[in-house]
C-alpha cells in the first residue's frame, strides 16, 4: 500500500538558536541570532515548497510515481562505447545485435520518460546490416579503418536542438513543428564519419533556454531514477536516456549548465569543453560567433572512459589541435582546489547536506589514495556569478529572444503571451514567456552592465592565475538533488555554480558519485583553465574508479562485473 511519505521530500533542518544570541545586548550578538533566525526561516521555507510539490506530484500524478523503469536484462547495455567498438571491430559482436539492444531499451523506457522524441531504428537496423556485411567480408575501406572510425557500430543519441537529416529540428518551439533537417550539424556528421548509429534525437526545453526539459511540441521528460522530478536542460532529454541506459553516448549544448546539469540530475557525466575547440554551429537557436565564449557543444556518456575519445571526434579538424589530450596526466603532480561547499550565492539555494558530503569525500578520496592536498578555497567574486552571466548574456546576445519565440516571423508579445498562458491558449511554456519580459532589462542599466563585466575580467585573471597549468577546481554541479517537476520556478537561479564556468571559459566535467539516501544522483564539477580538459577527464576517470560512476536507477539488475570489465 502507498504512504503519503513515498511521495514526499521533506528532512528537516538541524538548526539551534540559542537564547543567548538572542539575548545579547551587542550588536554582533542580534546580527548572529537574526542570520540564524533567516536559516530557520528559509530551511522551513525548503520543507514547505518540498512538501507542496510533492503533494501535488501524489495529486497529479496518482500512483505514477512508483512506476519504476524496468531492470536491464542485456548484459550489452553495461558495455562502455569504447569497449563495444572493440567487441563489433573483433566480430565478438554484431553491430545488429548491439543496435537491437539499445531500440529495445528505449522502447521499454520511453512511454515512462519521454527522453527520445523522434527515432530513426529502422535506418539504424539499415546501418548497422552494411557494418556487419563490410567488417565480415574483411573489405574494410580506409575511411572505416580504426583510426578513422573509432566509434563504428556504437549507437548515438543526439539532443533535438541540434541538426540530424531526416529527424525534426524544433528546440521545442511550436512555430517549427514539422520541420524536418536536411542535414547534418558539423558534431553530428564527424560522429557518423567516426562510425556512430544514430538512434534519435531527445527532448529540450523550449529554445533551450530553461532548466527543465519540456515542451509544447513534445511534451515533458521524466527524471529515471524518480518520474515526479526533472531531468534538467536544455539538454535533458540526452541526460535521461543516458541515466535510463537507452542510449550509451549522446551529443549536449550548454551555455549555462545544459550539459552538466541533466548530467547531474540523471547521474552520467557531461563535458563542457574549452571554447573554440568544437563547433557550435548546426543547431537552433543558432550560436552566432559572439556566443562561444560562453556556449559548448560537449559529450554526455555513461562512462568517464568515452568523454576523451567522444570529444576527440567532436573536435575533429576545428579545434583538436588546441587541446592537450595526448599529454600524460600524473594526477599526483596536480594542485587540487575546493569551493562551494562554504559559498553562498546571491539567489541561490543552499548546499544540500548530501552534496557537501559527497563533495568532502571526494577531498578525502583524492588525498588518500593520490596522496594529495585539496586545498579549500574561497572565491568572494563566484557569489555574483549569476549577474556576470546575465551581464554577459545582454552584451554577446545581437539575436532577440522575442523574435526567436516568433521564429523570426511574426512578433511575439510576451505579456499578451502571459495573458493567454493563464487560460490554456498560449503556445509557449511559462519560462519562455518570462524569459520575453525581462529580456534587455540589463540593456537599461548600461553602467551596472560594465561594472559588472569588469568584475568578470578580474574574477577571470583570478581563477587562471590560481589554476595555471597543472591546476583543477572541485565545485557542486548543483545546490539541490533534482527537484520536483514546476519546482524550478521557485529556485530559477540555481544554475549559478554551472553558469560560473560559461561565463569564466572554462572546460568542467560534471561527475556521478552514486546515489542519494533517496535513489537520487550525487555528483561534482571539474574545471580547469582553458584547453586543459585533459586534467578534467583525467580526473573524472579516476573518481569513477573510486565512487563507481553512473548507478543505475533503483530496480535496475545492476550487473556491477560486467560493467567494471567495460571500464577498463
Amino acid at each position: 500500500m502507498c504512504k503519503v511519505s513515498d511521495f514526499l521530500d521533506i528532512s528537516f533542518p538541524k538548526v539551534h538558536i540559542q537564547f543567548s544570541d538572542i539575548k545579547s545586548t551587542t550588536y554582533f550578538g542580534w546580527f548572529q541570532a537574526m542570520m540564524r533566525v533567516k536559516m530557520v526561516l528559509k530551511s522551513l521555507l525548503n520543507c514547505f515548497v518540498n512538501f507542496v510539490f510533492g503533494f501535488m506530484s501524489l495529486i497529479i500524478n496518482g500512483d505514477r510515481p512508483l512506476a519504476r523503469i524496468p531492470p536491464v536484462k542485456n548484459p550489452i547495455i553495461f558495455e562502455s562505447a569504447s569497449s563495444l567498438a572493440r567487441k563489433i571491430r573483433s566480430r565478438q559482436l554484431k553491430c545488429q545485435v548491439v543496435v537491437e539492444a539499445y531500440i529495445q531499451r528505449i522502447k521499454e523506457v520511453n512511454d515512462l520518460l519521454n527522453a527520445v522524441v523522434s527515432y530513426r531504428f529502422n535506418e539504424a537496423l539499415d546501418e548497422a546490416e552494411h557494418i556487419d556485411e563490410m567488417l565480415d567480408s574483411g573489405d574494410v575501406p580506409d575511411r572505416y579503418s580504426e583510426k578513422n572510425a573509432p566509434f563504428l557500430g556504437v549507437p548515438l543519441t543526439v539532443k533535438e536542438a541540434f541538426s540530424v537529416i531526416d529527424q525534426p529540428n524544433t528546440s521545442g518551439l511550436v512555430n517549427r513543428k514539422g520541420l524536418m533537417s536536411d542535414r547534418d550539424a558539423p558534431i553530428v556528421a564527424n560522429l557518423r564519419r567516426a562510425g556512430c548509429v544514430i538512434l534519435g534525437v531527445t527532448n529540450v526545453s523550449e529554445l533551450c533556454m530553461w532548466y527543465e526539459s519540456a515542451n509544447f511540441v513534445y511534451g515533458r521528460t521524466n527524471n529515471p531514477y524518480d518520474v515526479r522530478r526533472i531531468v534538467g536542460g536544455s539538454s535533458g532529454g540526452e541526460g535521461c536516456i543516458l541515466g535510463g541506459a537507452g542510449s550509451v553516448i549522446g551529443v549536449g549544448s550548454d551555455i549555462g549548465g545544459s550539459i552538466r546539469m541533466p548530467a547531474f540530475f540523471n547521474g552520467v557525466f557531461g563535458h563542457k569543453p574549452s571554447p573554440g575547440v568544437v563547433l557550435n554551429s548546426g543547431q537552433f537557436p543558432t550560436a552566432g560567433k559572439e556566443r562561444d565564449c560562453m556556449l559548448g557543444t560537449g559529450p554526455m556518456c555513461r562512462f568517464a572512459i568515452d568523454l576523451e575519445p567522444m570529444l576527440r571526434i567532436m573536435a575533429g579538424n576545428y579545434g583538436l589541435s588546441k587541446l592537450k589530450l595526448d599529454n600524460p596526466v600524473d594526477l599526483r603532480n596536480l594542485r587540487y582546489f575546493s569551493i562551494g561547499d562554504d559559498v553562498r550565492l546571491n539567489l541561490v539555494s543552499a548546499l544540500d547536506p548530501e552534496l557537501k558530503k559527497a563533495q568532502e569525500q571526494v577531498r578525502t578520496y583524492l588525498e588518500t589514495s593520490l596522496g594529495v592536498t585539496v586545498q579549500r578555497i574561497q572565491l568572494h567574486r563566484l557569489k555574483y556569478s549569476l549577474d556576470m552571466w546575465f551581464s554577459l548574456m545582454s552584451n554577446i546576445d545581437n539575436e532577440s529572444f522575442v523574435n526567436l519565440m516568433g521564429n523570426n516571423g511574426p512578433k511575439v508579445y510576451p505579456f499578451w503571451e502571459g495573458v493567454k498562458r493563464a487560460f490554456g491558449m498560449s503556445t509557449h511554456t511559462v519560462p519562455a514567456i518570462m524569459l520575453g519580459m525581462i529580456e534587455g532589462l540589463d540593456k537599461l542599466m548600461p553602467e551596472r552592465t560594465k561594472r559588472l563585466l569588469e568584475k568578470l575580467q578580474r574574477f577571470r585573471e583570478e581563477i587562471e592565475n590560481i589554476l595555471g597549468e597543472d591546476g583543477v577546481l572541485i565545485c557542486p554541479s548543483h545546490p539541490k538533488l533534482a527537484p520536483f517537476h514546476n519546482a524550478p520556478f521557485l529556485y530559477p537561479f540555481n544554475f549559478a555554480y554551472t553558469a560560473a564556468f560559461n561565463i569564466l571559459s572554462l572546460p568542467a566535467t560534471q561527475v556521478p558519485l552514486g546515489l542519494s539516501a533517496q535513489g537520487l544522483p550525487l555528483g561534482i564539477q571539474v574545471a580547469a583553465n582553458k584547453y586543459n580538459d585533459h586534467l578534467t577527464l583525467a580526473v573524472a576517470r579516476e573518481l569513477e574508479k573510486g565512487f563507481g560512476g553512473w548507478t543505475a536507477p533503483v530496480g535496475m539488475g545492476l550487473h556491477h562485473e560486467t560493467i567494471e570489465q567495460s571500464r577498463a
